[in-house]
């Protein structure tokens, strides 16, 4: 497996590992709390003024806290393997593309359907999106790719590049498939459907209620923005650099898998059934195949393995 061979990239390496350890405890406890005292009615000993106090601080940084240390992970972790241009090249252009596509999203219900956010999740960029949801785009979606780099063939060619951008884009749709339940049971973000009676048939298909509350046209949604934003990703960095630089590392697997314990134990908690089951499958298929497969890189160029923001 490659390594980062100079020391900048070794402490680099050590303090994205740092941060995937600190976002790991911060998602288990998340997922311990809400699978039980925050499940329900509070318990006695939560509602004492020091712990009500606790809770209310938990409620307004936790999650925001949990993203930016994923997000620092993924970001400190692609600095070591492809060099701090590439690195801040890939979080600009996810950010940017996936924000702008949550503010029409929630602005007009185009692409994903209607929703819209509330306070839990922190500051609301315009008032509409909270920042940590394009933030959590990125490094979901930089795991999304090293995944890919591990199970299909490595090349340049932009028929390979819009190969990789969908299968990147399902991959990461994968995580929605229990979070959004989850998030919508513990009321991180809302939908507005219109009423049955109102629906046209087109509607009644896409935009009713028809994952736990949740309309189709979200899935279509995320994996239509995660191949755009996917697709500009493998413009900056092209596949093959991807298989050599990126996939032999575990470490995006890790981070990837991590972010499903959260949804998948809210889900479990409140009896859906379905949403936990396809979401842990959805899940595991692409990462039991990446563990399973070694990364299919290109051979190493000479010299230095990073790279610097290419045009694609």
């Amino acid at each position: 497996m490659q390594t980062p061979t100079s020391p900048t990239d070794r402490r680099l390496e050590r303090v994205a590992l740092a941060c995937l350890a600190a976002h790991a405890g911060m998602t288990l406890f998340s997922a311990y709390a809400f699978s039980t005292f925050l499940a329900g009615p509070p318990p006695a000993w939560l509602q004492t003024p020091m712990n009500q106090e606790i809770l209310r601080f938990g409620w307004r940084f936790g999650g925001p806290t949990c993203v930016v240390l994923g997000a620092l992970a993924g970001l400190l972790h692609a600095t070591g393997r492809l060099g701090p241009r590439a690195a801040l090249g890939l979080f600009g252009a996810a950010f940017g593309i996936s924000l702008g596509a949550e503010l029409l999203g929630t602005a007009t219900d185009y692409p994903f359907g209607p929703y819209g956010y509330t306070d839990q999740l922190g500051y609301r960029i315009l008032g509409l999106v909270p920042f940590n949801i394009p933030t959590s785009w990125f490094y979901m979606l930089y795991c999304s790719l090293a995944i890919v780099g591990r199970i299909a063939r490595a090349a340049d060619d932009g028929a390979t590049r819009w190969r990789w951008a969908i299968a990147g884009g399902a991959v990461l749709t994968a995580w929605d498939v229990s979070m959004d339940p989850a998030m919508v049971r513990t009321t991180h973000w809302l939908w507005r459907l219109p009423d049955a009676g109102a629906q046209s048939p087109l509607q009644r298909i896409f935009v009713s209620d028809a994952f736990y509350g949740m309309p189709l046209s979200n899935w279509l949604g995320w994996l239509l923005t995660g191949i755009v934003i996917a697709r500009v990703l493998l413009a900056l960095v092209p596949p093959t650099t991807w298989a050599r630089a990126v996939s032999p590392s575990r470490f995006p697997i890790a981070l990837y898998a991590l972010n499903g314990v959260l949804p998948i134990a809210i889900c479990i908690r409140h009896g859906m059934t379905w949403a936990a089951a396809l979401g842990f499958v959805a899940m595991a298929v692409p990462v039991a195949l990446a563990l399973r497969s070694r990364a299919r890189a290109a051979a190493p160029a000479p010299g230095d393995a990073r790279v610097a923001v290419a045009g694609g």
